[in-house]
């Protein structure tokens, strides 16, 4: 049995949106299709560079991985700095201090500009080692984000109640509640009639055109001269990301703890990672502490926030579990996000993907780039981003994902399903059976139904695998992941898993 409510805090204390869907025809200059942070601060650049605009989000707006983040607003990445250098260059990792960097200011800039009332505060950020061993990576760390232009430095202690080896710290950075922050944002979109937000509103197609088509499932159409693909994982993959990201889910924990919160915002050297920091809640606080990353669709998910749990029993005083969730996370091969045209060939549509687990300052320094591209202005960090780069030291980590996808390929469709019978499946659970000599996904819900879809994924034919903690069929290839009833919760996968007849 799971601890605290399977929700966000972040979902659990904020407002809930009710913007229309669209219905009809609709011309606009820019058109949005995402509204989490990339979405929405795109949306508003673009808006403030005085064009038109109109947003379109599958489900609502901020609750998608923005609403399940641990919303840290930093530069400090973990190890980010020494990587970077090693692909991209001096060059390139000061571009990416400098684009985060600018991000952390976008945001603060309209919270304090339009006075949101988002627990935004000021907070140092660490990366900790426990382990003396990985102190030669937290100097060589130091060293790079210094070069990077950053004012980095390694400290003996941190704000914790277990001992460490050392730190990266970076003072004056911050975290947030991210939905009051953009449910503010697309209030002020969606303010004066010359733009637009609209919710439940899925986009099934794109015409790269002069202007473009944006076709929606309920009918409605957007003409716009250009759009601009923030769903998380480009929804038309017409530039191969599914090849060049790797999906990444983790976990998250809202505990009430006795004593003092640590103030700071840390991440362990350690693998696989943790993650802490607290948040203002009913007059205390609430901490939040994240971890457990591994491949979507691989490994047992409630051994995951079982083992996140312990953890944090071992470190703090815990009064209770309020809340528990997790996110999926796109990791570029090469270690910075991919930002700007779709594909080489593309004229009209922009994306912005790969964010690493950091998503807040990396979206908003995604939506500064785009935002520029669309409205011709000069970006400084553009090339070291560019969405369509190639980097020779990241083909051997392309080429072990591809064999690990081949593997997963291959080796479900040999595999025999699971030993317990359909009858077997108990209220909650899930699992791969076979019904009259076919393979089915079929999931027993908390009435008794059992609801029944293929097992493979419509994205590019892998075998699904089911996640207990969130109720999905998760794919192990390229992280698409769906409803028990087959309907898409995350791409690359555009199609929801075929229903099948019992």
């Amino acid at each position: 049995m799971l601890s605290g409510r399977a929700t966000s805090v972040w979902m659990d204390t904020a407002p809930h949106t009710t913007y229309p869907p669209l219905e009809a025809a609709l011309s606009v200059d820019a058109c949005v299709v995402g509204g989490g942070i990339l979405g929405l601060l795109t949306a508003d650049l673009l808006k403030r560079a005085g064009m038109s605009v109109a947003v379109l989000e599958a489900d609502r707006v901020a609750t998608g991985v923005t609403g399940y983040t641990t919303a840290k607003v930093t530069v400090l990445h973990g190890l980010v700095y020494d990587e970077v250098r090693s692909h991209f260059g001096a060059d390139g990792a000061r571009d990416y201090a400098e684009a985060n960097t600018a991000g952390l200011a976008l945001i603060a800039g309209r919270v304090a500009e339009a006075g949101i009332e988002c627990d935004f505060r000021r907070r140092a950020a660490y990366t900790y080692a426990e382990d003396g061993a990985d102190l030669g990576k937290l100097r060589k760390e130091v060293d790079a984000a210094r070069a990077a232009g950053l004012d980095a430095e390694l400290v003996g202690t941190v704000d914790l109640p277990w001992p460490v080896a050392g730190a990266v710290r970076i003072a004056d950075q911050a975290e947030f509640h991210p939905r009051r922050f953009l449910l503010s944002i697309a209030q002020s979109i969606d303010a004066d009639g010359s733009s637009f937000v609209f919710e439940r509103t899925r986009v099934t197609g794109v015409d790269d055109a002069r202007p473009c088509r944006v076709r929606t499932a309920a009918g409605g159409e957007v003409r716009a001269q250009v759009v601009v693909l923030a769903t998380h994982y480009p929804t038309l993959d017409r530039g191969l990301f599914f090849a060049r990201l790797a999906a990444e889910r983790s976990y998250a924990l809202g505990i009430r703890a006795r004593g003092r919160a640590p103030e700071g915002m840390f991440l362990s050297t350690e693998s696989p990672s943790h993650s802490v920091r607290s948040t203002p809640y009913e007059g205390g606080e609430l901490l939040i502490v994240g971890g457990e990353s591994h491949k979507t669709g691989t490994g047992d998910t409630m051994e995951r926030y079982a083992a996140l749990e312990a953890w944090a029993r071992e470190r703090f005083d815990v009064e209770a579990v309020e809340y528990r969730w997790s996110a999926q996370d796109a990791m570029p091969l090469d270690g910075i996000p991919y930002v700007g045209k779709l594909s080489p060939i593309a004229r009209s549509i922009w994306t912005a993907s790969g964010f690493k687990k950091w998503g807040m300052t990396n979206g908003a320094a995604a939506a500064i780039m785009l935002a520029d591209a669309i409205t011709g202005r000069e970006n400084p960090w553009a090339r070291t981003f560019d969405a369509n780069r190639f980097k020779p030291l990241a083909a051997p980590k392309l080429l072990r994902e591809q064999i690990s996808v081949g593997a997963h390929f291959l080796g479900d469709r040999l595999a025999a399903p699971g030993v317990r019978s359909l009858d077997a499946l108990a209220p909650g659970e899930g699992g791969i059976v076979r019904v009259d000599g076919d393979k089915v996904a079929a999931f027993r819900d908390d009435d008794g139904v059992v609801h029944a879809v293929s097992p493979i994924c419509t994205h590019l034919f892998c075998q699904v695998s089911f996640n207990a903690a969130e109720r999905s069929w998760d794919c192990p290839c390229h992280g698409s992941r769906f409803g028990t009833d087959g309907t898409v919760l995350e791409g690359p996968a555009v199609n929801p898993l075929e229903r099948k007849a019992l």
